[in-house]
């Protein structure tokens, strides 16, 4: 039995044939054009797995560096980031909601521990996402300095000497002409002058080229991205954001004790907060009350009036949704509204012991309303004994009329407020070191009030009237309301460069998309029967169909100053029509006789 080797089948050797092939023409057109083809890029050569260095640390590390920086590697890096970013935005975040991060914990149980460890609560302070950022940076950097420092080398230099063969161009035109070859030079150099190209002469041809925006669109959007990182890295660590919420006629300094809620970057100075106040002087709300869109906001604003630094000229603006006011780059911006209805408690001496106006939440779009009243101080029994008293609260700015179940609004505007609240006494835990909630009733140390069938105590009061306490504790009045509106103070350094760098990157890549960097150049020798024979050929960065368009123009331009010259061995009305065959077998190598 021999050993023999199969050949293999001959579809297989085709198409290794004709690799061979188009690997050997594409070798030869590179050594046809040698400079003129090369440099219309500033992007580094990528480096083959065969041309990996040898065993050494420097080795590796070069070898990694150039992996790092290259194009590939850096698409790869901004993909990672977007994709890493989604976590961010499907998974509440510490830095956004601590209390959403809380409660998603307690409704997924199973998943929270894992999420916990992959970090991601803290998708943007997480360990993975910063190596992803810094790495994209670092490779974005890399990717800019050499590229920098060969477009600036192409700048300086002048376009290449044509190459050899033009008809080896994709875009190649020709034809004879009566005018001397130092004419037809002169003209073209002319010519491409005035269109804007850069040009001179290099032996018997004319180098031209143009499109250089096309790299530098390239070095923009670069730079763009790494302005726009650093600009968000910036924010991310010195920004300071909160809340507050202020009733007509109350003020707002702008301090760290004055915030309901506060967070701020990780090298916030509290010192760097912009010294200024404000007072919510009113708010005004209309709404549309027909059609489709009854109950839709028309008017949302707050007047305010504001001061910059200790001793500012007090000055009146308006702020609404959209349009914040800004201080010193602090923007106040409004978000959201509600009532506060004004009650008065008196004890059963009839002495008022607390009156204030209560901000109530609103729960749905008609601004249905909940909270609590928390007498703390200054409030005694019957008997004389110091306690506190707590009313849960539910207040509807548009009544519809007496019904079963729970009240609701039916329009948010305060045509006909009602105040519903039910009473209890005893120990609201102020001093028991806890957290609470402004807006919720610790009812663990407390007794309702009972009415005299024994029931809890509740009534629903409209403005100017009076709930009384059993047993002579004293009474509850609805005086009237006021209005609230909440307020977001931020304060976002390097937010106008983030807006630079992304009108910059997108002009740049819109740039380095449309424009297109290319090559012309004119040859014009004499030929064999000493007529002058004019080339024209053009090379793109890549194949586009502007180019021979561009050329054809640029050939009509010309021929205006080198009109194509008669065929002297011929006459015009007895030549016989040319076959297809001969046509093309001319237009192929036409140069031919000229270099004769």
């Amino acid at each position: 039995m021999s050993n023999t080797k199969s050949n293999p089948p001959a579809p297989e050797r085709e198409r290794r044939d004709e690799r061979a092939a188009r690997d050997e023409r594409d070798r030869e057109n590179a050594r046809e054009l040698g400079a003129a083809g090369s440099q219309l890029s500033t992007a580094p050569r990528e480096e083959s797995a065969a041309g990996l260095p040898a065993m050494g640390v420097i080795g590796w590390a070069r070898w990694f560096w150039r992996q790092l920086t290259s194009m590939r590697v850096a698409l790869i890096l901004l993909f990672l980031l977007s994709l890493g970013a989604i976590p961010g935005s499907l998974i509440p975040q510490n830095s956004v909601d601590e209390l959403k991060v809380e409660t998603f914990k307690k409704a997924h149980t199973t998943v929270s521990p894992v999420y916990e460890k992959l970090q991601f609560f803290d998708v943007y302070s997480s360990v993975w996402f910063s190596a992803i950022y810094i790495l994209l940076f670092i490779s974005l950097i890399g990717c800019i300095v050499p590229r920098t420092g060969q477009f600036i080398s192409q700048l300086r230099s002048r376009p290449p000497g044509a190459p050899k063969r033009l008809t080896r161009l994709p875009a190649y035109t020709t034809w004879r002409t009566e005018a001397e070859p130092e004419q037809v030079r002169e003209a073209a150099l002319a010519m491409m002058r005035k269109r804007r190209y850069r040009a001179h002469t290099v032996g018997d041809a004319v180098a031209a080229e143009k499109g250089y925006l096309r790299e530098a669109g390239n070095l923009v959007f670069h730079i763009a991205l790494i302005v726009m990182l650093v600009a968000f890295a910036w924010g991310q660590l010195f920004k300071s954001e909160g809340g507050k919420l202020i009733v007509e006629g109350d003020g707002f300094s702008n301090t760290l004790t004055q915030y309901d809620d506060f967070k701020s970057g990780s090298l916030f100075d509290a010192d760097s907060l912009a010294p200024f106040s404000f007072k919510l002087d009113k708010f005004i709300g209309t709404y549309e009350r027909r059609g489709p869109q009854i109950g839709t906001p028309r008017t949302y604003e707050a007047h305010v009036t504001y001061e910059k630094g200790a001793y500012g000229k007090p000055q009146k603006t308006v702020i609404k949704v959209n349009e914040p006011l800004v201080v010193d780059g602090t923007k106040v911006y409004l978000n959201a509204h509600g009532y506060a209805p004004v009650v008065s408690v008196k004890n059963g001496k009839g002495k008022e012991v607390y009156r204030s106006a209560v901000p109530l939440l609103p729960i749905d779009n008609n601004v249905t309303s909940t909270g609590a009243i928390k007498v703390f101080d200054g409030y005694r029994d019957k008997n004389g004994k110091k306690t506190q008293l707590g009313f849960q609260a539910f207040f509807v700015p548009t009544f519809a009329g007496n019904g079963k179940g729970t009240m609701f609004s039916q329009f948010p505007a305060a045509d006909m407020p009602v105040l519903a609240l039910n009473g209890y006494h005893g120990y609201l835990g102020p001093d028991s070191g806890l957290a609470q909630n402004v807006y919720q009733l610790d009812k663990s140390k407390m007794t309702e009030f009972k009415d005299a069938d024994g029931k809890q105590l509740k009534q629903r009061l409209l403005v100017g009237e009076t709930m009384k306490l059993p047993d002579g504790a004293g009474s509850i009045t609805f005086e009237g309301i006021q209005e609230w509106a909440s307020f977001q103070i931020s304060e976002q350094p390097a937010s106008g460069w983030a807006l630079t760098g992304a009108v910059a990157a997108i002009a740049g890549l819109a740039g380095s998309l449309f424009i297109q960097r290319r090559r012309v150049w004119v040859r014009a020798v004499p030929g064999a029967d000493g007529v002058t024979v004019v080339e024209m050929a053009g090379l793109g960065r890549s194949e586009s169909a502007k180019l021979p368009e561009e050329l054809a123009d640029l050939a009509v331009t010309l021929i205006a100053s080198a009109p194509t010259a008669p065929d002297a061995d011929t006459e015009p009305d007895s030549s016989p029509e040319p076959d297809s065959d001969s046509v093309e077998e001319s237009s192929e190598e036409p140069a031919e006789g000229a270099e004769k």
